[in-house]
């Protein structure tokens, strides 16, 4: 192993004992711990939280290469999954907290008073979460592949047996202060390459204000390739696409189970607001660097990199011919590398820049734990809802509800055991490249969920049989788009990764038809509905408001 290696390897082991040491010393011991971290995490930490479970492997690893090599195409992500947010922080996430369940699932169950609207929603959680765990393990394959010069599928192997272990042990409050600090890893991990890499080619440390130029000169340097420029709207894709993917990524970040969950471990709809505010702040933070950090990128490549001698290339390009992430071919025979002969895996952009831009050992290592702090943070959370949807949603509340607290802890550790297994197995060989695998999971959780819980908080006519039929119509077309697109088939040129616009619009339709043409829902329900968008201190009871305070109008 090189020194490289080494150094990496060292701080990546550090940062596991710290996130093993956090969920043993969290240890869930009852089940309000293992699924909500007995609501009792301040807002602040909460929002670093949902900071850590969101910067996944796709944010982290994925996106700034995604924006690196589409251009401006590649934006719809980084609005997508942030226009996402608002949606969630104020339409569905305080609303879902002032119902007290613990799952998306139990609201749904619950909100209609219906076991197969629970099953459904369960069912349709696991698929949603396995798919988005995949792109993880994935994530997790590049870094660890290249850090020990192995196939990315050892990588992910190994992934798999450091995730089970600390989800399983520390359970949702385990996880969330495990979440806590791989946010403050990976945020370092991000921005330090970019304020080196700023600071070596414009002299200024603050990136976000000196990419502009670059961006510039990138312009010309496409211009003088005769290639296609990298800010040019939809040169490598069509104005349809780009906003079915913005859609699709808004309505699923609002929908997605793993995330809602994270509103459900404070104590009052309040604080949840508060989550909120603070996590679109800390995920600002890499959300607004992943656009300098792509333009970065691409500069040095085309300065440093195209235009070398074949034979004769930069020391870092070896070790990622290796991992098979990176081709290099010589199509005119001339034996100087051009741009269009460089096969860059967007997946590896992040990972590479550092030794691109020779930026030290230290901070190649820095990265690596950074990507794994992302990849397993995300995992964490994900592995706790499938454990609950499974646990919780399916054994305890349908199959066994006199299962004891024991029974349903270890339940939940076996599920979550059973599912790292089973992703990491699809994850050797994954369908996608990682941001497009986290896409379906997002089409997913939008054309399934999305209406379903925001006629459910805002729509009080909405019934049982109308959430059945706009989940199930909803992951079927869903599901069926993303399979067709694969195949070569699509509509006005909307791609796999934009499927949620036809799932949520044949959801959305199923529910309001299929509602109005079946009894309304019992007045109980209605008023719950109702009840669930007045602050916490009101109750809507008997068509009136009355204050829980007092008990009185």
């Amino acid at each position: 192993m090189d020194q490289q290696s080494l150094v990496s390897l060292i701080l990546i082991l550090l940062t596991f004992a710290l996130y093993i040491g956090i969920s043993v010393y969290n240890r869930a011991k009852v089940t309000s711990d293992f699924y909500v971290a007995s609501r009792g995490i301040p807002p602040f930490w909460n929002g670093m939280a949902i900071g850590g479970d969101w910067m996944s492997a796709a944010s982290f690893i994925g996106m700034a290469g995604t924006v690196m090599i589409l251009g401006y195409d590649g934006l719809a992500y980084i609005m997508g999954w942030t226009g996402g947010y608002l949606l969630l922080t104020f339409l569905l996430a305080p609303q879902l907290r002032k119902y007290g369940r613990f799952t998306v699932p139990e609201f749904i169950g619950d909100r209609f008073d219906s076991n197969p609207a629970r099953l459904i929603a369960a069912i349709a959680t696991i698929i949603i979460s396995f798919t988005y765990i995949i792109g993880q393990l994935s994530g997790s394959g590049v870094v660890i592949g290249r850090l020990l010069n192995l196939p990315a599928s050892t990588g992910v192997m190994i992934g798999v047996v450091v995730i089970a272990i600390y989800a399983s042990l520390g359970g949702m409050k385990g996880v969330t202060w495990t979440q806590v600090a791989q946010y403050m890893i990976l945020i370092t991990a991000y921005i330090v390459p970019i304020v080196f890499l700023s600071l070596q080619i414009s002299g200024n440390p603050l990136p976000w204000l000196t990419y502009g130029n670059v961006v510039n000169e990138l312009g010309a340097l496409d211009r003088e390739l005769g290639i296609s420029e990298y800010f040019a709207p939809f040169e490598e894709g069509n104005r349809a696409q780009f906003l079915a993917l913005l859609f699709t990524l808004m309505v699923g970040t609002a929908a997605l189970p793993h995330v809602i969950v994270r509103f459900y471990t404070v104590t009052t709809m309040k604080a949840a607001r508060w989550s909120g505010a603070w996590a679109l702040l800390f995920i600002a933070l890499l959300y607004l660097s992943a656009p300098a950090y792509a333009a970065f990128s691409r500069f040095v490549i085309m300065t440093q990199v195209v235009g070398s001698p074949i034979d004769d290339l930069p020391a870092w390009t070896e070790p990622w011919l290796n991992t098979g992430l990176l081709e290099i071919a010589d199509s005119d025979g001339d034996g100087v590398l051009a741009w269009e002969d460089l096969v860059i895996h967007q997946d590896i952009v992040v990972m590479a820049t550092p030794e691109i831009a020779n930026l030290g050992m230290f901070v190649v290592g820095l990265v690596a734990a950074g990507a794994m702090a992302a990849a397993l943070s995300t995992a964490g959370g994900l592995l706790i809802t499938i454990s609950s949807s499974f646990a919780h949603d399916i054994y305890y509340r349908l199959m066994k509800p006199d299962a004891t607290d024991s029974n349903r802890l270890l339940a939940g550790r076996v599920a979550i055991v059973l599912s790292t297994i089973a992703a990491g197995l699809v994850a050797l060989d994954p369908p996608g490249v990682i941001t497009q695998i986290i896409a379906w999971a997002f089409a997913l959780a939008g054309g399934t969920f999305f209406p379903v819980l925001f006629l459910g908080v805002w729509w009080k006519r909405m019934n049982r049989q109308g959430a059945i039929a706009g989940m199930l119509g909803g992951l079927t077309v869903t599901l069926t788009y993303i399979f067709l697109s694969m195949g070569g088939v699509s509509f006005f040129g909307i791609q796999d990764t934009g499927a949620g616009v036809f799932g949520v619009t044949a959801n959305l339709l199923l529910v309001i038809i299929v509602s109005l043409m079946t009894p309304p829902p019992e007045q109980r329900l209605q008023d719950e509905a109702v009840d669930l968008r007045y602050p916490e201190q009101m109750t809507y009871k008997d068509g009136e408001v009355w204050m829980n305070d007092e008990q009185a109008k």
